[in-house]
């Protein structure tokens, strides 16, 4: 399948010579006579890399990296500036803006395909499918850093084994590491002053944490404690602050980790604000099933499986924002409704399906 290159042109012989260039080199080519037009097209049907003229009517090449790097569909796409001017400021001022290259006009039609080349070549590495354990964390890094003085970012990473129960930082405490658990489940909470626990969060194999605190470079606002014994690998503050503001790629990704983040944290306030405790406790069972199990199986009748989930019964109610003694109420009518089988720490849901149903 030929990959897409939309190219932005204002003078039609440079628009049409080009294209044809790029069209023989076996490229599928969308041209924009201005950067208005090539804006449009790029969110209507994002292509793979972008080149762009600088000097245009409606909206120059500036105002067109600016529009698209605003969208998450566009932020990532690789963009490529083509300008007659050789001046310095010109060309700082593009990769300011996050331009990944720079050919001043004219150019050698090979000097273009290379860098198109280039470009995709760099792009397919960080869109790899990464599994998620610490060597594919390591790959994805390593394949991130793209430049010199981050060479050393994969290479022996700090690593902790924590026990159950143990706190990986408290809240208040200066953020130092980027967390990636290898192994286990970590909680985040914060404490009221009667005691009582809010659960913000709980993270699982292959997932990243405590990145807030590093983008605000403020102490944390809520406290980390293993769930069950854990391996966690922390990445020096210093080292993903690099990688973030010198990779779009990068930052595209936590980007879209902290939309997902926030969308769930509104969601938890309008299920703390108006759903009934008995929903709230069933939801809070069903997401710690998705954090366990990942997506549900189905079994031979089409309806969801259930399946056993460890947690006691204060972290229930603290992600359901109850008292111990009303989510123990809660377990125990679902228990007369055969939705679940509770021995100890040990909760087997029996019915996903009746879980959802509760209001």
């Amino acid at each position: 399948m030929n990959r897409t290159v939309l190219f932005v042109e204002d003078d039609e012989i440079m628009r049409e010579n080009t294209a044809e260039i790029l069209s023989l080199a076996q490229y599928d080519v969308v041209t924009a006579c201005n950067g208005k037009e090539g804006t449009i097209k790029a969110k209507e049907s994002p292509p793979d890399i972008i080149i762009s003229d600088i000097m245009m009517p409606e909206l120059d090449g500036y105002g067109v990296l600016h529009v698209l790097s605003k969208d998450p569909a566009t932020a990532s796409i690789p963009f490529i500036f083509l300008t007659a001017k050789a001046e310095k400021s010109e060309h700082r001022k593009g990769m300011e803006l996050g331009a990944d290259d720079y050919i001043i006009k004219p150019f050698e039609n090979t000097e273009l395909l290379n860098a198109v080349e280039t470009r995709l070549k760099k792009t397919d590495a960080l869109k790899k499918e990464y599994s998620r354990d610490v060597n594919s964390l390591n790959e994805f890094l390593t394949d991130a850093k793209g430049m010199k003085e981050l060479e050393d970012l994969s290479v022996n990473r700090p690593i902790s084994i924590y026990k159950r129960k143990e706190v990986i930082f408290h809240t208040d405490d200066k953020p130092h590491y980027l967390y990636f658990i290898n192994k286990g489940k970590v909680k985040t909470y914060k404490s009221h002053d009667d005691g009582k626990e809010l659960i913000t969060n709980v993270y699982k194999e292959g997932e990243f944490f405590g990145y807030f605190s590093l983008f605000d470079d403020k102490p944390y606002t809520d406290s980390a404690l293993v769930l069950e014994k854990s391996e966690i690998y922390k990445i020096p503050k210093s080292d993903f602050l690099s990688l973030m503001y010198k990779n779009r790629d990068v930052a595209n990704k936590f980007i879209k980790l902290l939309s997902n983040h926030i969308e769930e944290q509104e969601k938890q306030l309008l299920r703390l604000a108006y759903d009934t405790v008995r929903k709230r406790t069933a939801e809070a069972l069903l997401n710690l099933h998705r954090q366990y199990n990942g997506p549900s199986s189905l079994n031979g009748n089409g309806k969801e499986k259930g399946s056993s989930i460890m947690v006691t019964r204060e972290d229930l109610a603290g992600m359901a924002g109850t008292a111990t003694e009303t989510v123990i109420r809660c377990l125990s009518d679902f228990k007369q409704d055969k939705l679940i089988e509770a021995h100890g720490r040990e909760i087997t849901i029996l019915n996903l399906e009746g879980l959802k149903a509760i209001h």
